[in-house]
């Protein structure tokens, strides 16, 4: 199993370099445990973001978007953009692509 992402700045038209990603999974009693972080490469990429196993349930990737839009200057509306997804197939790669600009953003479930 692996899980990826690719982050692009809709407002610029490229991609979100820089930008800290991580992923968590909910616990049984709702709180989420930290599992890995990464931080976007020159293409807004992170290809991997964990070499674990992950079984089924219920998974967070927090993309910390403040730093990334002060860095130009801007304020973010959205400091960070939270991604909550179910994992019910832990053998597949999912990648989960962001579209993101100041005031907004998109996501949806990629191959």
């Amino acid at each position: 199993m692996s899980i990826s992402t690719h982050v692009l700045d809709t407002m610029r038209g490229t991609p979100a370099a820089g930008l800290e990603v991580s992923l968590s999974r909910r616990q049984a009693d709702g709180d989420w445990k930290h599992l890995a972080s990464a931080t976007t490469d020159a293409d807004g990429r992170i290809r991997e973001l964990t070499d674990d196993q992950l079984e089924e349930g219920e998974y967070r990737l927090l993309f910390d978007t403040r730093p990334y839009f002060e860095r130009s200057g801007l304020s973010a509306f959205y400091p960070e953009v939270s991604v909550v997804f179910s994992l019910d197939e832990p053998g597949a790669n999912l990648h989960v692509p962001v579209l993101l600009s100041a005031f907004g953003y998109t996501t949806y479930k990629g191959t």
